[in-house]
């Protein structure tokens, strides 16, 4: 599956308020440094705050953890796996 299939399948399930699981290889742009690979079990997308400025938003995917209830943000092309499948930028 490629990458924008997943999304798209992401935002499908956050519309019907259900969870999936994804992973993703953390960056910070600011920091210039990843922290690994993170593993989301329960989660949902969300839409971005309007007190949220970020030049990346249109690339970005924001998301919450339901097992944590926070809130984060990932690339979208850095998006390693959904629901446990392998994805493949197209």
């Amino acid at each position: 599956m490629d990458v924008y299939e997943a999304i798209r399948r992401m935002r499908e399930k956050s519309e019907k308020r259900e969870c999936f699981s994804f992973s993703f290889m953390s960056y910070s742009y600011e920091r210039g440094k990843s922290e690994g690979i993170v593993e989301i079990q329960n989660a949902r997308l969300r839409k971005q705050s309007t007190k949220e400025k970020n030049r990346f938003a249109d690339i970005m995917l924001n998301f919450i953890n339901l097992d944590t209830l926070e809130y984060g943000m990932c690339y979208q092309v850095l998006l390693l796996t959904y629901e446990g499948e392998e994805l493949e930028l197209s």
